[in-house]
């Protein structure tokens, strides 16, 4: 771990600077140039900073430079890499559209479902069983879109709420009801789509 991390005693020596002497300026830079990100991302991405800095100051040290290793070019070079996608000890993986360098690569965006229910596009939350044909797709949506017509306008903004992901809490607070009125919403809704249903057998 960093935190515990011994100086390097061939620097040391050699007086030559110590890492942990930087540490301070490289966390302050680093927090600095991910100040306009959530908490909890900035920290992790502050100690990939952290991980690469330290992987570059050993290879200057190994390399009988380590004069030349001032705490904020180190940081801002750590900081290009980990925005590249290049983290210390992982390989990067173009194909892997979860690994940051993909995303980076080829220009993709990975979203949450539960991120995209204020868009109210339902139909983007249809998951497709790959067993299930193209046919049986389009009929559940079909279905789906034809079941919702025929709720009265509540009913059918709370069935939109549940389906996209809403907690019961959540669509409670939305809706200004209790937690127990939309337990009954649901029970109520569920048992409306089974009637469908079997209309349609």
């Amino acid at each position: 771990m960093i935190a515990t991390l011994k100086g390097c005693p061939e620097a040391n020596l050699l007086g030559e600077p110590d890492f942990l002497d930087m540490l301070p300026t490289i966390r302050r830079v680093a927090s600095y140039a991910f100040r306009h990100l959530r908490r909890a991302v900035r920290e992790d991405l502050m100690a990939e900073v952290i991980a690469n800095s330290f992987a570059a100051f050993r290879r200057l040290v190994a390399r009988g430079k380590a004069p030349l290793a001032y705490p904020t070019v180190l940081a801002r070079f750590a900081i290009r890499q980990v925005r590249e996608g290049r983290r210390i000890g992982s390989r990067r993986n173009v194909f892997d559209v979860l690994s940051p360098y993909a995303r980076q690569q080829k220009r993709l965006v990975v979203e949450d479902l539960s991120q995209r229910k204020e868009c109210g596009g339902w139909e983007d939350l249809i998951v497709e069983d790959k067993r299930s044909t193209p046919a049986e797709i389009a009929a559940c949506r079909l279905d789906f879109q034809a079941w919702l017509r025929k709720l009265d306008r509540r009913r059918r903004a709370v069935a939109l709420r549940l389906a996209a992901g809403e907690s019961t809490k959540e669509a409670a607070s939305r809706f200004g009801v209790t937690l127990s009125r939309i337990s009954q919403f649901r029970s109520e809704l569920r048992d409306s789509w089974l009637a469908f249903q079997g209309e349609r057998l």
